[in-house]
C-alpha cells in the first residue's frame, strides 16, 4: 500500500509539474482579446480598415464643389452689381445732358420725354419721339426717357447713347 501511496505522489507531483498540453501555439493567443484591431471569434463584427486617402479624396471633391458653388453664386451677384453700376452711371450721364439741355418747357414727373443731340453738339429735350419726325429727324436721337420723382431720369429707349458714355 505504501507503494501505491508513493506512486501516486509521483503521478501527482509529475502533473503538478507540467501543465497540460494546450493544441494552440502560445504565439497565437492572447490573454487580451478585446484589443486587437481584428475580431478574435467567429461570430465576431467584421472590422475593415479605412482607407484613408479615399475618405479624404471625397471629402475634398465635395468642398472643391461647395466652394465652386459658393464661389459662381458670388460671382453672379457681381455681375448683377457691376450692371447695376453701369445703369446708374448711365442715368447720371443722362440726367446731366437733360439739364444741360435746351429745354422750352418745364419738365412734368411721370412724363416721358426725348433726348436729341443738335448737329453743333448741343443738346434738346422735346416731347416729341424719334418716329415722329418723319423721314428726316433734324437732330440725333440720344434716348426717350421718363422724369422720375426724384428728378433723376429713367433711361426707356436708348438711341446713340454709347457716343455718351
Amino acid at each position: 500500500m505504501e507503494n501505491s501511496r508513493r506512486n501516486m505522489k509521483k503521478n501527482d507531483q509529475k502533473h503538478q509539474e507540467t501543465p497540460p498540453d494546450n493544441p494552440i501555439d502560445p504565439d497565437k493567443i492572447t490573454e487580451t482579446p478585446h484589443i486587437l484591431p481584428y475580431a478574435h471569434t467567429v461570430g465576431g463584427v467584421q472590422i475593415k480598415p479605412i482607407d484613408k486617402g479615399r475618405v479624404k479624396g471625397r471629402a475634398v471633391s465635395s468642398m472643391y464643389e461647395q466652394t465652386d458653388m459658393q464661389l459662381n453664386q458670388i460671382r453672379k451677384q457681381i455681375e448683377l452689381l457691376a450692371q447695376q453700376a453701369k445703369d446708374i452711371h448711365k442715368r447720371v450721364i443722362i440726367s446731366e445732358r437733360i439739364y444741360e439741355a435746351d429745354m422750352n418747357f418745364e419738365p412734368l414727373v411721370g412724363f416721358t420725354y426725348h433726348l436729341y443731340q443738335k448737329g453743333d453738339g448741343a443738346f434738346v429735350v422735346s416731347m416729341v419721339g424719334p418716329h415722329e419726325w418723319g423721314s428726316h429727324s433734324p437732330y440725333t436721337f440720344i434716348a426717350t426717357v421718363r422724369m422720375l420723382a426724384d428728378h433723376t431720369w429713367e433711361v426707356l429707349e436708348e438711341g446713340e447713347i454709347d457716343d455718351l458714355l
